[in-house]
């Protein structure tokens, strides 16, 4: 009897489970509010995106002082590994493992697996990225550490050493009395014996030469580590906002979102803006675009889960999959972005890092954890 009753227990539970998976739309009320949502939002997104990028690029009429946008780099920092874990990879486990899926979901962790899947995707696009930049400027006779260790930080997600660019300019300009040839190596400028008739005596050959030097691994692979970061919190913040149009816990969900979106916007937008310092200027507006993608993204998840409320339900079976797996994905993409690049290259192997004082590192470190602490506690609630 006791057996059987357990057994009618869980059936029931089953049933009431299968309810919630969802035909019909989501919640329809405080619609004029979730209308509102939309711009507040933006506004939000906007701000945490753009200031970073505004700021340092007008800095001579905008006085910002360069702790503030330390404090945003290293801030931000910990908001995006943050995000990964509590705000991707945790609800893509739970949404994968829905009970509303089909059972073959359940046999298997493949929100892991994505994630997984994602990581190495990323390092395998890194590395090919890389390895055609590296070729690239060998090509013109210049030798480059990809790692960055000696050149401040990871060129893609940080400001490279301008000791590098100072040393090869003082060679370049006739300083080293031997004639020699400036070749960054290890992520440092060195010269070599070369002869008379070496670069230093052309002056179109310095110039270009020159002109390659400012973008040590070429702006294509800058450009795409910032975009590999910047595709990871985009999925995100769309799915986010098709959320918000239609979850039942709206108030809750939209308060925990306008921090949430600004928090992040300034972790994309600081690494937006250290890396608009280090590209031609052809290419220095990437960084104004990538700022305004990332603001209109959310408002524009809102707007289209307003305009399919009566259909969309983020608890059906194919809203569940499709959010779990895009989630899984992100997260990937956010953990491989924070571990690497963020704590592993700015860290551990930035020179800027190894010789600053204790006081400043431990400043840095309280300040990353400070974000990732924030961005953690607002897992509670969304």
């Amino acid at each position: 009897m006791t057996g059987l009753t357990v057994l009618n227990t869980r059936s029931l539970h089953l049933r009431d489970d299968s309810d919630d998976c969802g035909s019909g739309g989501g919640a329809d009320t405080f619609f004029g509010l979730r209308i509102a949502s939309i711009f507040i939002i933006l506004i939000g997104s906007m701000f945490g995106s753009l200031f970073p990028v505004i700021s340092m690029r007008y800095s001579k009429y905008i006085r910002v002082p360069n702790g503030i946008f330390e404090f945003a780099k290293w801030f931000g920092s910990g908001v995006i590994i943050a995000t990964a874990f509590i705000h991707l990879l945790s609800p893509a486990i739970d949404e994968l493992g829905s009970p509303c899926l089909a059972e073959g979901w359940t046999e298997y962790p493949y929100a892991l697996a994505l994630c997984l899947l994602s990581i190495f995707g990323i390092f395998i696009l890194e590395l090919i990225a890389f390895r055609w930049g590296t070729a690239k400027l060998a090509s013109i006779g210049i030798v480059y550490d990809a790692h960055g260790h000696e050149a401040g930080s990871h060129a893609a997600h940080g400001p490279a050493s301008e000791r590098v660019a100072s040393h090869v300019d003082g060679a370049m300009s006739g300083k080293d009395e031997l004639g020699s040839s400036p070749i960054i190596e290890e992520g440092r400028a060195v010269s070599l014996p070369r002869s008379r008739h070496s670069i230093d005596d052309s002056s179109v050959d310095a110039k270009q030469t020159r002109a390659n030097l400012p973008v040590l691994d070429s702006p294509l692979t800058q450009i795409l580590g910032v975009a590999i970061l910047e595709f990871g919190v985009v999925l995100h913040s769309v799915l986010v906002g098709l959320t918000l149009a239609v979850d039942p816990d709206f108030k809750v969900l939209f308060v925990v979102l306008v921090f949430h979106q600004t928090f992040e916007g300034l972790g994309v937008g600081a690494r937006l803006a250290y890396m608009q310092n280090h590209l031609p200027p052809a290419y220095r507006n990437a960084s104004v675009y990538g700022a305004l993608l990332y603001g209109i993204t959310t408002p524009v998840g809102i707007a289209a889960g307003l305009g399919v409320r009566t259909t969309y339900n983020p608890n059906s079976t194919t809203a569940s999959i499709v959010s779990g797996v895009m989630d899984s994905l992100s997260a990937g993409i956010l953990i491989y972005t924070g571990m690497v690049e963020l704590l592993a290259h700015e860290f551990l192997f930035s020179r800027e890092m190894q010789t600053s004082s204790n006081l400043r590192l431990a400043r840095c470190v309280c300040t990353m954890l400070l974000g990732c602490g924030l961005m953690a506690l607002l897992g509670k609630w969304a």
